[in-house]
């Protein structure tokens, strides 16, 4: 097998130890291995660089074990020789049964990074991994937050106060208003009622009915300490967002093209920053970032049969964050992503639809990046458009479901091509009416802003 690297580097990495096994090819074309097993304070990972370097290895391999390689990177990367890193996915070093140590576990991985069979992960610089830890740290805010406001609304429950029925939400401006008057000691529904901001669903009178509770010096007390826990993370969610908008300066033309994607706000915008960067040559096309975002059907064949199809781990925050939003859209009016969420859902369920917006969101993003364009809406009925023939049968069939004889008549008065300008459709022309196909397709539905 041809070597791909004359000299190269595997390591095997744990919370304490690193195992490092460097290869170096010889003039007949054998291999000379040698290992050497280092801590991982940053004195010793200074010194492992040091080694390397006096054996003129540049090329180095690493498994993506937890964080405990982000020290070892970040000392490699910092390094005045110029390392050539690549972070492995552990599933393509996993070790034979009986067959594992940690030398051999680094000796194998320097083996396939000489032979060239390693895949290196996405690591994106870091002003990118900055954002990424921003965005994640408010995703895990957001779920803490959440976490306060339920128990909040059990604690409720418990004392027969039913805000929950009333409100959406019981931490908006008018549920926030009652419970702060509830935590400073007032029990009359009708005082509390007083405290409501703005319009509401319910009438005064429900409101009254729901605020009569059993309320206790215990429970004020335990309200007054979640009402607390809810400010403070109030507080540094808003601390976080400040943050992620000085860093993310610099992507505001970015951020705003990025924003006119149907149910992409500016969360949304960061997020995809954070986690897919600005250098989309990364990724040889858009389906490739689809499946390692995680957002694309598992290929399982066998024997001729199709098994499972689930969707593989990839970018948990990611995805997370598009799925949301792709149910965000399935609520919109007049948008392409919206029919084709209900398109979906119609033959394989809502929640496979959503996964299926959230692919669609993400292919988009992609051009957008890639290209400097910005999304083009093209309308609620983009496949009647594309398919009015299809439409009329699926629509004929509904209607002889339900009982009626169904006759479909073309257009009296086609319009032939020289009548209008520009107009050679014949599939318009046999239904008489103005071509509906002249359209961007997917790849084209990203319109470049003008200069």
């Amino acid at each position: 097998m041809t070597l791909l690297y004359r000299r190269c580097a595997g390591m095997d990495v744990h919370k304490k130890s690193l195992s490092v096994c460097v290869r170096i090819r010889t003039a007949r074309d054998q291999c000379q291995t040698e290992t050497a097993v280092f801590r991982t304070f940053t004195h010793d990972l200074e010194q492992m660089a040091e080694w390397l370097k006096q054996r003129q290895v540049r090329h180095v391999a690493m498994e993506s074990t937890g964080v405990y390689w982000k020290p070892i990177w970040n000392v490699l990367e910092s390094s005045k020789w110029k390392f050539s890193l690549v972070l492995v996915n552990p599933q393509q070093v996993r070790a034979l049964p009986g067959k594992k140590t940690d030398r051999e576990d680094s000796e194998r991985i320097a083996r396939y990074l000489q032979e060239g069979l390693l895949r290196s992960s996405f690591v994106p610089p870091q002003p990118t991994r900055d954002l990424r830890e921003l965005t994640r740290r408010r995703t895990h805010l957001e779920g803490d937050r959440n976490r306060v406001i339920n128990r909040i609304g059990r604690l409720l429950e418990t004392a027969n106060v039913k805000l929950g029925s009333v409100l959406s939400n019981i931490v908006g401006k008018s549920g926030r208003a009652i419970l702060d008057a509830i935590a400073s000691g007032e029990t009359k529904p009708e005082n509390l009622a007083d405290h409501i901001v703005g319009r509401v669903k319910c009438t005064r009178e429900e409101f009254v009915l729901a605020l009569e509770g059993r309320y206790t010096d215990h429970f004020r007390w335990l309200l007054r300490q979640l009402l607390q826990e809810l400010t403070t993370l109030d507080r540094r969610v808003m601390e976080v967002d400040l943050r992620i908008g000085r860093l993310a300066a610099e992507h505001t033309n970015l951020i705003a093209r990025l924003c006119t994607l149907p149910g992409v706000d500016l969360i949304t915008a960061y997020t995809l920053i954070a986690e897919i960067g600005t250098d989309m040559s990364r990724f040889p096309d858009a389906k490739h970032l689809a499946s390692w975002a995680g957002l694309c059907p598992g290929n399982s064949e066998s024997a001729g049969k199709r098994f499972s199809g689930r969707t593989r781990k990839g970018d948990r925050y990611l995805r997370r964050m598009l799925v949301q939003n792709a149910w965000a859209v399935a609520h919109m009016n007049d948008c392409a992503l919206t029919a084709l969420f209900l398109r979906v859902a119609a033959r394989a369920g809502m929640k496979k639809a959503a996964m299926a917006v959230a692919h669609r969101i993400l292919i988009l993003a992609y051009y957008i990046i890639r290209d400097g364009s910005r999304y083009q809406e093209q309308g609620g009925d983009i496949y009647d458009r594309r398919d009015p023939e299809r439409t009329a049968k699926r629509l004929t069939r509904r209607l002889q479901r339900i009982g009626f004889e169904v006759t479909l008549k073309p257009h009296s008065r086609p319009i032939h091509p020289e009548s209008l300008p520009g107009q050679a459709c014949e599939r318009c022309n046999h239904w008489g009416i103005p071509c509906i196909h002249a359209r961007p397709r997917i790849g084209n539905a990203l319109k470049r802003p003008s200069d």
